[in-house]
């Protein structure tokens, strides 16, 4: 699975940050960011989102917090995949 960058948590100071790639064959965003805490697990898992669809979180998924600030980079990304994808 080959991977195209497309940016890192502009106030990274090292160590673990929060990072967007674009897998090239997919064109699936790939995100890396802080693990959610408890609270805010708790509160996805519980809430039914969509009428009728299952509430919690299965095994094989997670939930990430990307800071606000990544806004941009996740705009590009979006772009990247489209592109990518071949839908624009």
């Amino acid at each position: 699975m080959a991977l195209e960058f497309v940016g890192i948590d502009p106030e990274t100071t090292g160590g673990g940050s929060p990072t967007v790639w674009v897998e090239e064959e997919t064109a699936d965003l790939v995100l890396q960011g802080e693990e959610a805490d408890k609270l805010l697990k708790a509160q996805v898992s519980d809430t039914e989102w969509v009428a009728g669809h299952d509430t919690g979180i299965p095994a094989h998924e997670t939930v990430i917090r990307i800071p606000a600030r990544m806004v941009p980079t996740l705009r590009e990304a979006c772009d990247v995949a489209e592109r990518r994808a071949g839908l624009r």
